[in-house]
């Protein structure tokens, strides 16, 4: 069904919530809820497609910091995607909803009963148990 298609992800996490947004519905995946992100173009490094990204996306200027998980998913009738979670631990600017239907703060305990898209799924269940961890030491 295609090439693999890289896309990022950031966390971006204070006082035990982490960011989430909310997919516009007239679009694919309507309504379902995410982590800021997108594909990494041709040749472009993944740190700099997460800071593209967060730019265009919420008009901020982001630190990259550790990539926390790294998964593969294959939606039905789309190419297979390889989706790289990288902590985002401080940034400047302040947050702007450019794209989305939504943005917010959610307590990362609660995750787990927000709507997410299926290929993050199985970092968010990580997240919620403490098995990924965003607070930086």
């Amino acid at each position: 069904m295609g090439d693999l298609v890289r896309v990022t992800a950031g966390v971006i996490a204070r006082d035990g919530r982490v960011l989430v947004c909310q997919r516009r519905l007239d679009g694919h995946h309507p309504g379902k809820w995410e982590f800021p992100g997108g594909k990494v173009e041709p040749g472009e490094d993944l740190a700099v497609c997460m800071r593209r990204e967060l730019a265009e996306e919420l008009g901020i200027d982001a630190a990259v910091g550790r990539a926390l998980w790294q998964t593969r998913h294959h939606y039905p009738a789309r190419a297979p995607i390889e989706l790289t979670f990288f902590l985002i631990p401080h940034y400047a600017g302040t947050l702007a909803n450019r794209v989305f239907a939504a943005i917010e703060w959610a307590p990362v305990s609660a995750l787990s009963r927000v709507d997410f898209l299926d290929g993050d799924r199985e970092f968010v269940n990580q997240l919620v148990s403490g098995a990924v961890c965003v607070d930086e030491p």
